[in-house]
């Protein structure tokens, strides 16, 4: 039966090239037998994404694909239609790497313009968690975090040759630093790349390794890094350290390392924004009397002045008690909710002044 090309895709009948190119890339990666090891049907699957790819990219053929529903006339090719008779793809079987594949389709076919695989690449990027208390957030502090990571090796300086051995060209690509094969299809012959597996596309060899890293240029090293955590951080702030990340490669910049800031709770407040929120409990005859009451905050002890007739519930706002804001002077507020205490045991003499009380209020 005849297949749709545009549902192989998952486009519609109508999409842009940007579309369509967009479209294939998502499909070939994911279809790609080198995550799929030893699966028939991905294989398979990966084999119609790149046919379908190659006719609808292709305007001559595409317009031939929607008058007639294939790409040989209007009797179909090989009397079905969609893709009977198509021979000769054969990627994830030897014909190339993964990255092979989308150069080229979309722009490589070989040559050093493909990818710069002995020029300088920065560091990959790296991220750490670490734990402070609600108070280190709010007033900030100091941390030390050794962490592991891959880094130039320090014994052959990056070039995975032992001191003192030269580096050779590659015998294997001849310097190219990529083995191009030619393939014949029913579209013609179709030029692919891969990376030299022997350079891993430097177009060098080390005559003799490194003793340390064994010619990877990269060892895992330890780190002692020093974190400074400014004062008002909350819980999932991010702080970055240029260059703390992974080591380059071919003398490349390093990474940055982010560290993510997870933050305790407090057993006394509660944290919104530069807010903070407690409660204070009232005896029954402070909120009818009114009184003066103190209360704890992040910034020390404070005084709240509680009018008579206080209802249970009530806020009351301490300006500037909170939270500094980031790089700023300026503080948020500390919110008390006052929660009135009714007694729930009375001693004889209190029983009587409070039905005297209820007498007095009839």
């Amino acid at each position: 039966m005849q297949k749709d090309l545009y549902k192989i895709l998952g486009i519609e009948k109508g999409a842009s090239d940007a579309e369509l190119k967009s479209a294939y890339r998502k499909m070939a990666l994911k279809w790609h037998p080198d995550k799929h090891k030893g699966d028939k049907d991905a294989e398979t699957k990966f084999k119609e994404i790149n046919m379908a790819y190659e006719i609808l990219s292709d305007k001559s053929k595409r317009q031939q694909y929607d008058t007639f529903g294939s790409t040989g006339g209007s009797g179909g090719h090989g009397g079905g239609g969609g893709f009977s008779g198509f021979q000769g793809f054969d990627y994830g079987n030897g014909g190339g790497d993964f990255a092979d594949i989308f150069e080229s389709f979309f722009g490589g076919g070989g040559g050093r313009s493909r990818r710069a695989k002995d020029g300088p690449m920065r560091g990959n990027d790296i991220e750490a968690n670490v734990k402070i208390s609600f108070e280190e957030a709010v007033f900030g502090t100091e941390k030390e975090l050794e962490i592991s990571k891959p880094d130039v090796c320090g014994h052959c300086d990056g070039s995975g040759a032992e001191p003192g051995s030269p580096i050779k060209t590659c015998e294997n690509c001849g310097g190219a630093g990529e083995i191009r094969s030619v393939k014949n299809t029913i579209l013609g012959q179709m030029a692919t790349t891969r990376t030299c597996d022997m350079c891993a596309g430097k177009g060098k060899v080390p005559e003799k390794k490194c003793g340390k890293c064994h010619g990877t240029t990269r060892v895992r090293e330890k780190d002692r890094v020093k974190i400074k955590i400014p004062a008002g951080v909350d819980n999932g702030s991010t702080i970055r350290l240029s260059g703390k990340g992974e080591g380059g490669v071919n003398k490349g910049p390093s990474g940055d390392l982010y560290i993510n800031l997870v933050v305790e709770p407090s057993k006394k407040f509660v944290r919104y924004g530069q807010d903070i929120h407690s409660e204070a409990k009232l005896h029954l005859l402070q909120a009818v009397l009114g009184a003066e009451v103190k209360v704890e905050t992040v910034q020390g002890k404070a005084t709240i002045k509680i009018p008579p007739g206080t209802e249970d519930g009530k806020v009351f706002k301490l300006s500037g008690k909170g939270v500094p804001k980031i790089n700023s002077s300026s503080h948020g507020d500390h919110l008390v909710k006052v929660k009135i205490d009714v007694p729930a045991k009375l001693s004889k003499k209190e029983r009587e002044l409070y039905e005297q009380l209820a007498k007095e209020s009839k």
